[in-house]
């Protein structure tokens, strides 16, 4: 409602309120009232549709090497923290393992300077015999067999080398498997199922705890697909669980597939939970009023005024301190007011209160 609109309303509510004390000054059969401002409000069409809340962190854990398990540290309900030991794979296979790995490294960077001795024991050798060449002691066969001696050496390092790359891998690959022993928590949330017990042997990918966080949630509806153009990400809509509780949402995302049988489409919402002292829970049941039209301005009456009758709605519309009776067509309910399609204007003033035994041409006295 602009400005000038609710100013006028004012001015005319004032304006009322003095003409019904002057008639109750005059005479004292004014029955008392109250009275309201017809006003022109937005309306926002809306339908409600089933959904859901949908946590967007719920995760089974599962094993990441092969084990019998040592240890479980969380029951079905513990409410975790990302990081918290969760359960623990035996690792004695694993140390050994490790110990395995850490000796093949030790052997290989002894093979290399085994390597780097052999090499520059054969290239002294051929410094030497340069030194010796153009004289009767330089002997060119024994020259070229140090320097294929010195060559075969390069490679033998080379090789290594290699075999040192190889069991550092290998090592830091069993250090690897070591910390997948230990199995944590990968966000907060709380535990809804357990898998595993002591002494239990799991296989790379066996569930050992599944973890949904209560905390991280959107909204999943299956809307209809007529109603999908007016789901914009960012469009705002309200969104009603089924304590009571309602939220502001906009919509994150429209799922570009339609089922067939229902023809609907998933669309995700992302709400503002806080300040619900209720627990909310993964799959509980929601409503979400989605919009089915642009929203319009449309002139609306307080509920409490629309009187029925024979002949259709009626409202006691004041004038002059006296109510005079208005036939009325209303539409949409619009929170606690009726849309007003017929019979009255903004800035008319109506009887909310003591309009039971009105008659037409009474004066009246508005208080409240």
């Amino acid at each position: 409602m602009s400005p000038f609109s609710r100013s006028a309303a004012a001015l005319a509510l004032c304006a009322t309120l003095a003409m019904s004390a002057a008639a109750a000054a005059q005479g004292g059969d004014a029955a008392l009232v109250e009275a309201d401002t017809v006003t022109v409000e937005p309306l926002a069409q809306t339908q409600p549709v089933v959904g859901r809340l949908v946590s967007t962190d719920n995760s089974t854990v599962a094993a990441r090497v092969e084990g019998p398990v040592q240890a479980v540290h969380v029951e079905v309900g513990d409410r975790v923290e990302q990081g918290m030991r969760l359960a623990e794979l035996d690792v004695a296979r694993l140390r050994a393992e490790r110990d395995l790995r850490q000796a093949e490294v030790e052997e290989s960077i002894a093979r290399v300077r085994a390597g780097d001795a052999t090499l520059s024991l054969y290239r002294q050798e051929l410094q030497r015999l340069e030194r010796l060449r153009g004289s009767a002691a330089f002997s060119q066969a024994r020259y070229e067999d140090a320097l294929a001696e010195a060559e075969r050496s390069v490679g033998e390092r080379s090789q290594a080398e290699a075999s040192l790359a190889r069991a550092r891998v290998a090592l830091a690959l069993t250090e690897l498997e070591l910390g997948y022993a230990r199995i944590d928590a990968p966000f907060d949330g709380v535990v809804s199922r357990r898998y595993v017990d002591v002494g239990e042997y799991v296989d790379i990918g066996d569930p050992i705890v599944t973890l949904v966080s209560d905390e991280n949630l959107e909204v999943e509806a299956a809307v209809p697909a007529d109603l999908i153009p007016g789901l914009r990400p960012g469009t705002a809509v309200r969104v009603r669980l089924d304590n009571g509780g309602t939220f502001d949402a906009a919509v994150r995302a429209v799922v570009p597939i339609e089922d067939p049988l229902t023809r609907t489409r998933r669309v995700r919402l992302t709400a503002d939970f806080a300040g619900h002292d209720a627990l909310l829970a993964d799959s509980q049941s929601a409503i979400v009023f989605v919009p089915v039209a642009e929203p319009r301005d449309v002139v609306t009456v307080h509920k409490d005024a629309v009187v029925s009758s024979p002949g259709g709605h009626i409202v006691y519309r004041i004038v002059d301190g006296q109510v005079e009776r208005q036939p009325v067509r209303i539409g949409a309910a619009v929170g606690d007011r009726f849309e007003v399609v017929e019979g009255l204007a903004p800035g008319d003033v109506v009887v909310i209160r003591g309009n039971e035994g009105l008659r037409p041409g009474q004066a009246v006295q508005v208080g409240g």
